[in-house]
C-alpha cells in the first residue's frame, strides 16, 4: 500500500499506483502514466470490506472505506514507522489510537454552479468536478444539519453565479457556519443569507470573517474554559482527536510550570495547560489569541496566559527565550515548523512536546531535534481521519 493510500503495482515502465485496490489483490485494469484504471477486482483480499458510503469511489474525501479497520490502523502506524526509517531515526512507535470518535465536528462544503443548478458537497479526487452529496456518514451527529444550511445558503447566493467554499463547524451552542468566495453581497442577497441562517438555527453565519448574523456566540468548552471561536476557527478534526491530543501533552507535560505553547490556535492545549502551569502562548492568527487570552481571563482557577501575536515561521522564538520554559509545546500546521525546530535544538530546554499532523514534516524536524541532544521517546499515532491517509502523532522529546 502506498503512502496516499493507493494499492501499488509493478507495471514496465515503474511503480503504478491503482486507487481502491488493496495489498496482494490481482486486478485487471490499463494504465495511464503511473496510475492504474482498475476495471475489475479479479482476486479480492480477505482484508477488503464493503464500503458503506454511496458515494465511495467518486467522492474525494474517504479513500480507505474498503479496507477493514484493523489492518487499516496497522498501515497507518507504519507509516509513522517508515518516516522515522527514512530519517534513520531510532523510536518506540506505540499501537495507533483510534480518535474517530462521533466523527468530524468540522467541514468544508464547495459549492459550485452548473447552469441553472447548485451543487453542494466534495470535489471528486484529483478533479475540480462536483460530488453532489446526499449526506457524508464521517461526520458528527453534531453536523446533521450542516449540509442542508450550506445547500440552502449556497441556491441563495446562486444569482452570484461564484464559487463558493463552505466552512461549518459543529459548537457547544450550534453550527457556525463561513462563507468564502461570494464577494460583497447586495444587500437583498444579504437579506436572504441572513435569514436562511435563522431558519437552520445557525448560531453564526459570517462572510470572509465578516458578521452577517449571530444568534448566540459559538461557544467550544477547551478544559474548564469557554471560548467563544473566531471565524472559521482551526480546530482538531474530532472531539475525541481532541481530547486524546490534549491528554498525551497534559500527561507528557506534568510537573513543568512554565510551559510555552508554539501554535497555540484558540487554546487547545494552552487553557488546559494553565490549569497546571504558566503558559506562554504564541500564535499568527489574531483572532485565535485573542479568543484564547478572553477564555483565559474568564476562567477562574487558571494560572496566567501570556499571549502573543507571532509568526513563527518567520519569527520563531530564539534558543534563548526558549530557555526561560521548563517545557515547550509544539503544534505547527502540515509544512512543520523546521525554523523553529532548530532554535529548539540549540536552546537550554529539557522537554519539548511535538503534536504533528503531517509524519514526513515530522520525521524532518525531529532529525533537527536529535542532532541538537533530544532524545525521542515513544510516539503515539492518532487516527482522527478515518479513511483517509492523514496520521497525526504526540511525541515527547528530552536531554540527556
Amino acid at each position: 500500500m502506498g503512502a496516499q493510500g493507493d494499492g501499488l503495482a509493478q507495471g514496465p515502465d515503474g511503480p503504478l499506483f491503482a486507487p481502491f485496490t488493496l495489498a496482494g489483490e490481482r486486478v485487471s485494469g490499463h494504465a495511464d502514466k503511473d496510475r492504474l484504471a482498475v476495471e475489475a477486482i479479479l482476486a479480492p483480499s480477505p482484508e477488503r470490506a464493503e464500503p458503506f458510503c454511496p458515494h465511495f469511489g467518486t467522492c474525494g474525501g474517504c479513500l480507505l472505506q474498503h479496507w477493514q479497520l484493523e489492518p487499516y490502523f496497522a498501515w497507518k502506524r507504519s507509516l509513522v514507522v517508515e518516516a522515522l526509517a527514512r530519517e534513520n531515526i531510532e523510536a518506540e512507535v506505540r499501537p495507533l489510537v483510534d480518535a474517530h470518535g462521533a466523527g468530524r465536528r468540522r467541514v468544508i462544503f464547495h459549492a459550485r454552479q452548473y447552469g441553472a443548478r447548485t451543487v453542494v458537497g466534495f470535489a471528486e479526487r484529483k478533479s475540480h468536478a462536483m460530488v453532489a452529496l446526499d449526506a457524508c456518514p464521517v461526520l458528527a451527529p453534531s453536523l446533521d444539519l450542516a449540509l442542508p444550511a450550506a445547500r440552502a445558503v449556497a441556491a441563495a447566493l446562486a444569482p452570484l453565479k461564484k464559487p463558493l467554499d463552505l466552512q461549518v463547524v459543529a459548537t457547544d451552542t450550534g453550527l457556525d457556519m463561513d462563507v468564502r468566495g461570494s464577494g460583497p453581497l447586495p444587500s437583498a442577497l444579504l437579506a436572504e443569507v441572513a435569514a436562511m441562517a435563522e431558519r437552520f438555527g445557525l448560531a453564526r453565519l459570517t462572510r470572509h470573517g465578516e458578521l452577517v448574523l449571530q444568534r448566540v456566540a459559538p461557544i467550544l468548552s477547551m478544559g474548564r474554559a469557554k471560548v467563544e471561536l473566531p471565524p472559521a476557527a482551526f480546530l482538531q478534526a474530532t472531539a475525541e482527536g481532541e481530547r486524546v491530543l490534549a491528554d498525551a501533552v497534559l500527561a507528557a507535560t506534568q510537573g513543568a510550570r512554565k510551559v510555552a505553547d508554539l501554535f497555540a490556535g484558540a487554546g487547545t492545549f494552552a487553557l488546559r495547560l494553565a490549569e497546571h502551569a504558566r503558559v506562554f502562548a504564541a500564535e499568527s492568527h489574531a483572532g485565535a489569541l485573542a479568543a484564547l487570552t478572553k477564555a483565559s481571563r474568564a476562567t477562574s482557577g487558571l494560572k496566567a496566559v501570556d499571549g502573543e501575536a507571532r509568526d513563527l515561521f518567520r519569527r520563531p522564538l530564539m534558543a534563548a527565550e526558549l530557555a526561560a520554559f521548563d517545557a515547550v509545546v509544539i503544534d505547527p500546521p502540515r509544512q512543520g515548523a523546521e525554523a523553529q525546530a532548530r532554535e529548539l535544538a540549540q536552546a537550554k530546554l529539557g522537554r519539548v512536546v511535538y503534536v504533528s499532523c503531517n509524519v514526513a514534516t515530522f520525521a524532518r524536524d525531529a532529525r533537527l531535534l536529535v542532532a541538537g541532544g533530544f532524545r525521542l521517546g515513544a510516539v503515539t499515532p492518532v487516527d482522527q481521519f478515518r479513511y483517509s491517509p492523514h496520521v497525526e502523532l504526540v511525541a515527547t522529546f528530552e536531554r540527556g
